[in-house]
């Protein structure tokens, strides 16, 4: 939105005054009145569409950015790709290298003020890598997931994929884990955080887990459908198509 300079807007009054009061009869103090009426309502309707919408990005290393800096990090190159499509919108990196549901659960109060719109809840990555139990990790997952929504905050549930090493057992019983849960509370659901980085060398950090810059991007291409869904859902809208 364009904003007029003080003393463009004074030059307008002063024509505008001159204006209506020599041909159109009108007393100066009406047109004055009208006037600064006039600027009060812009300035209002300036300070709502300029207030920023917050969404939180509640996760682990994936969300926090372990080994890129910050300005590639997950939620800060989120913020940039939806400012880049008109949203004014604040991404808040709540994420912590090494969580898991278990101790994001433990932080979730705290972690989740109440100035946040919706939520993008990307945790259970370190279960599987630690071989936690699939019925553990639900269980956190259903009560971050039902707290946040019972708090009236729209939430955008990321899934991960097992481990190939653990086994096709703990696959089964660990990767429908995600869908169940956002159905349970009607959470946006999207399959898998990782889609199209996943054993990509060229996408991902020296250890292969942790994606780089270029990794990153590819991530948030693909997840800002979903995450449009999720303002859109936050504002009680139909999405975006900008």
């Amino acid at each position: 939105m364009a904003f007029v300079s003080y003393e463009t807007s004074l030059r307008t009054f002063k024509h505008s005054l001159w204006f209506l009061t020599r041909k159109a009869g009108l007393a100066p103090s009406i047109v004055t009145m009208f006037f600064f009426a006039s600027l009060w309502q812009t300035a209002m309707v300036s300070q709502v569409l300029a207030q920023s919408f917050n969404l939180v990005a509640f996760g682990d290393s994936l969300t926090a950015g372990l080994g890129v800096g910050p300005r590639d990090s997950f939620p800060a190159q989120l913020e940039a790709s939806l400012r880049a499509k008109g949203y004014q919108i604040d991404v808040l990196n709540a994420g912590v290298s090494g969580d898991t549901t278990s101790a994001g659960l433990a932080r979730l109060d705290w972690a989740i003020g109440d100035d946040a719109q919706a939520v993008i809840v990307a945790l259970g990555a370190n279960d599987a890598l630690r071989g936690l139990a699939p019925a553990e990790m639900e269980k956190n997952l259903d009560a971050i997931v039902g707290r946040i929504v019972g708090r009236g905050k729209p939430v955008l549930l990321a899934g991960m994929l097992s481990p190939r090493n653990l086994g096709p057992e703990y696959a089964a019983a660990y990767e429908p884990i995600f869908a169940r849960v956002a159905k349970t509370h009607g959470a946006i659901f999207y399959p898998f955080f990782l889609d199209g980085v996943a054993a990509n060398p060229r996408l991902n950090q020296d250890d292969g887990i942790h994606p780089n810059p270029a990794g990153v991007k590819v991530i948030v291409e693909k997840i800002v459908p979903s995450v449009e869904a999720l303002i859109a859902a936050a504002k009680g809208s139909e999405p975006s198509t900008n």
